[in-house]
């Protein structure tokens, strides 16, 4: 395992190398750049008073920014995309919930001899988040924090572009870290982490490990189009295989996002992501609401909105 995480770290400086060496070149020639973004905001908020049929007061906001920033010059290309989106909801007299949160950052540089739509490509992700998460209705026990986890992916391979609106890569040379800076969460082996040890009595034997190496095989699709008029359709898929333990098992992940365009700044949006990885463990209730225990589920998340929206850029 040690042989091979060096060799494709040695194959990764390489190509680092030669990458950084072209983009300081390309860096000064602004006209083969495109940039540019959304940024959005969300509300909604229902109250009552007196209100026979019965009804709680609340109100959610949500504010999210989308980036990117290309380069394509020749038989060279550089992709840039930034998302960040954070959430919350206040429902009658609770505490304010966490409704979305994400940091998702990605980097893909590419060479062709051929100047057509294959690429050779080194592709670096990195995820995390902004706040901390709790297991609610208890908000006193934080699960997940500030890059806790935070995933970084770098992967070697082909990419398949077709201008701007689809590209399909596949990375047949990649690793993963899985990061979980917070001792509480890693000592429970939250995110695939190995878990901390404890004797007969309870006392901590050795602290639960704070990162997850992986190595194995990555795949990315990502589409950005307008389907019809004020309409725009953005979706990626992510998937992961670790070559070294239970290949068959791979980690998913699916975003969606439908962009509905009312005027110049009014927006209806819908989002969806579908997440699987058989190292995370959900919380499994029985029909009565007891708990059945802890195990791996496909997660969904859902977000519909209307509010004010902000595109900018070529």
């Amino acid at each position: 395992m040690n042989k091979l995480i060096l060799a494709f770290l040695f194959i990764s400086l390489s190509f680092h190398l030669h990458a950084t060496e072209r983009i300081d070149s390309v860096k000064k020639d602004t006209s083969c750049w495109k940039a540019g973004g959304v940024m959005g905001l969300t509300f909604a908020q229902a109250s009552y008073t007196n209100w026979a049929a019965g009804g709680q007061n609340s109100i959610s906001g949500m504010a999210y920014v989308s980036l990117y920033a290309n380069f394509k010059k020749e038989t060279y290309a550089w992709d840039n995309t930034l998302d960040l989106a954070f959430g919350k909801t206040e429902l009658g007299n609770d505490r304010p919930r966490k409704t979305d949160d994400k940091i998702d950052f990605s980097s893909k540089y590419g060479h062709t001899t051929s100047n057509k739509h294959w690429f050779t490509s080194i592709l670096f992700n990195f995820k995390t988040q902004f706040d901390n998460g709790y297991n609610y209705p208890n908000d006193s026990n934080v699960i997940s924090r500030f890059m806790a986890p935070g995933f970084f992916v770098l992967s070697i391979g082909m990419d398949y572009k077709v201008k701007d609106w689809f590209t399909f890569f596949i990375g047949p040379v990649t690793g993963k870290e899985t990061v979980v800076n917070a001792p509480t969460i890693a000592n429970t082996g939250a995110y695939g982490v190995q878990a901390a040890t404890y004797d007969s009595r309870g006392y901590m034997i050795t602290p639960g490990k704070h990162h997850l190496e992986e190595f194995g095989g990555y795949l990315k699709v990502a589409l950005k189009k307008d389907i019809m008029k004020n309409v725009n359709l953005q979706t990626k898929v992510e998937l992961f295989s670790n070559y070294l333990k239970n290949p068959q098992n791979v980690v998913v992940n699916w975003e969606l996002l439908i962009a509905m365009k009312i005027n110049k700044y009014l927006t209806a949006s819908l989002s969806t992501q579908l997440m699987y990885d058989d190292k995370v463990n959900i919380k499994i209730l029985n029909s009565d609401g007891t708990l059945q225990g802890y195990g791996p589920r496909v997660q969904f998340k859902e977000i519909l909105g209307i509010g004010f929206a902000y595109k900018f850029g070529k």
